[in-house]
């Protein structure tokens, strides 16, 4: 079904305990705090933040590498606890495209032996069939002629290529949902486009649900339907691509697109509103709006002292900041 829902995700919270000397408890980082979205079945959706704004703490919860401290998760209509030991029906069904293709990949074993693995642990098919699959998928991420790339080991490829071979190693068990951290921040800028454009066409032909993670607000043009921009464990905007990029509410959404570098030479040196400061410790946040210490229009003594729910000033479109209340 077209708009059947693949992922839902409510409330969703991950903290890690801090102990000093490995005994005594001093705290939480507070990595997800209240994250709630939806996916739908042949939906790609792009997460958006700063490095340590709890991107990929998003996914490793999703997949049962960090565990859930509170919320729900549901995949395909069954609920997911959010402990690794109840993740192991969940990960036969997702793909992961890790961010550095050459650290992804294990380097004593041929391209042949990374794909055959995953099909083997999941007991899938006979050895012909898993041949045939090798091949399907590695014609469908260009990794042409598939007889010269077969023998071949991770050091023996190309960064593309190696990134190529960690897709087709996320598409070998044909699995709904590809989550993606990073895919393209590792390679050169000429082939970041064609990789993407991969992913989509892929994505497209099997209707996968995909979730990409990146700090480039760039690139989210080339792949997604909605945007989720992240900032300190919260999504403080949620739309879709084009109403992200041309009308934009959230003043740390406009600071990301104001930052993205201008080819045109008349641009080079224009003024970027960078707001000051660094993103706040997750260990004690702000309170309030979490960009409040940073943000050039807040709202005083309200942005300070209580914390913006999701608002929805337009169709569809999220936003959690005391300026688009309803």
């Amino acid at each position: 079904m077209a708009n059947e829902l693949l992922l839902s995700v409510k409330d969703v919270h991950t903290w890690y305990e801090l102990k000093k000397w490995g005994i005594f408890h001093t705290g939480f980082v507070r990595a997800l705090d209240g994250v709630s979205f939806d996916l739908r079945k042949g939906e790609a959706l792009t997460v958006v933040g700063e490095s340590g704004s709890g991107k990929t703490t998003l996914l490793k919860t999703i997949l049962g590498l960090a565990p859930m401290t509170k919320g729900e998760i549901s995949f395909g209509g069954q609920k997911f606890d959010g402990k690794a030991s109840g993740a192991g029906w969940l990960r036969s069904q997702v793909g992961f495209v890790q961010q550095d293709p050459y650290g992804a990949l294990p380097p004593f074993m041929t391209v042949r032996k990374i794909l055959n693995e995953p099909m083997l642990i999941n007991k899938f098919g006979t050895p012909a069939e898993r041949e045939q699959r090798i091949r399907e998928v590695m014609e469908e991420v260009r990794l042409l002629p598939v007889s010269d790339f077969l023998g071949k080991f991770p050091h023996m490829l190309s960064g593309g290529q190696q990134q190529r071979l960690v897709i087709a190693r996320a598409l070998i068990l044909r699995p709904s949902l590809i989550v993606a951290d990073e895919p393209v921040s590792m390679l050169d800028a000429s082939v970041r486009v064609e990789i993407l454009e991969l992913m989509r066409r892929i994505q497209s032909a099997h209707s996968l649900g995909v979730i990409y993670i990146t700090h480039d607000l760039s690139t989210v043009r080339y792949f997604s339907e909605r945007v989720f921009i992240m900032y300190a464990a919260r999504l403080v905007e949620k739309a879709g691509v084009n109403e992200i990029i041309h009308n934009t509410l959230h003043p740390y959404t406009k600071a990301l697109l104001s930052a993205i570098p201008d080819p045109d030479p008349e641009n080079a040196h224009r003024y970027r509103d960078v707001p000051p400061g660094e993103p706040p410790s997750l260990v004690k946040p702000p309170s309030g709006c979490r960009f409040h210490p940073r943000c050039p229009v807040k709202i005083e003594g309200l942005c300070e002292q209580e914390s913006p729910p999701a608002f929805e000033p337009l169709r569809d479109h999220f936003v959690e900041c005391w300026l688009h209340k309803t």
